[in-house]
């Protein structure tokens, strides 16, 4: 049965869709000998796919992984940057970088740092990164300028952001003082550099963001110790299965609504 080439390399755990489509742009993967392009179908018992000059076997797919990173500021959540600038697959040992599609599972901006998740599974990137579906992410968040109620006031609450307003934000004030507001955010969605934008609106700077949670996936270890800022760690499989069970959970609501 022909599919599109990004779905059976997602489904095969050799990249995410949209990684898959990056592939396909750079001419990096042949369909029977020819390079590859958006829209391409194959039927995997019958065509030859190679990545890289390297043949791609339905009955030789890659273990499956999920890791959890604590991303360093300064660095590009992406498999591949034309600019040249550090990412965040530089931080994996040689084994993972390359030929099994570990790719990072949605963004967060080259300033900001803490929790990402990795995998190969492209089936769950494509859930976790549904436009309608995001993980509770708990933030440590630092501002520079006049913190005041009615700004926690605002925030709680949601602001027009893009158009559209924001969905109500959980804010905790964990210290002011007076030049420096230390937050704690929790967000329910995923608009695009949401915490600074909103800071930006309120005349705010953002000194420091770091993301510690990403819903139950947590960047602390143990009651004594938190991953590393640069390191990772995989997922017990608790946290895999917990992390397949909301999304599924998710996904049948919406087929339902």
């Amino acid at each position: 049965m022909e599919e599109r080439i990004q779905k059976i390399l997602s489904q095969w755990g050799i990249a995410s869709r949209r990684h898959a489509e990056t592939l396909i742009l750079e001419g990096r993967l042949k369909l029977n000998g020819k390079v590859a392009v958006l829209g391409d179908k194959a039927d995997p018992i019958y065509d030859l796919l190679k990545l890289d000059g390297k043949l791609i076997e339905s009955n030789k797919k890659p273990q499956l992984l999920y890791m959890l990173m604590n991303k360093p500021v300064g660095v590009i959540c992406s498999c591949s940057d034309s600019q040249n600038r550090p990412i965040v697959m530089e931080l994996l040992p040689n084994s993972l970088r390359k030929g099994i599609g570990i790719h990072p599972v949605g963004r967060l901006d080259m300033n900001s740092s803490g929790a990402l998740l990795l995998t190969n599974d492209g089936n769950l990137t494509l859930q976790l990164t549904h436009p309608r579906y995001h993980l509770p992410k708990k933030y440590e968040v630092m501002v520079r300028g006049n913190f005041t109620q009615k700004i926690l006031k605002n925030w709680r609450q949601g602001v027009i952001l893009g158009g559209r307003r924001t969905l109500p934000t959980y804010i905790e004030i964990l210290n002011n003082n007076g030049q420096y507001t230390n937050l704690k955010i929790i967000l329910t969605e995923g608009k695009n550099r949401q915490i600074r934008r909103i800071a930006q609106q309120f005349k705010l700077d953002v000194m420091k963001l770091h993301r510690t949670a990403i819903g139950p996936i947590s960047l602390l270890t143990s009651k004594a110790s938190n991953l590393s800022i640069g390191n990772y760690r995989l997922l017990n499989s608790s946290e895999v299965n917990t992390l397949k069970y909301l999304t599924k959970l998710f996904h049948n609501n919406v087929i339902k609504h």
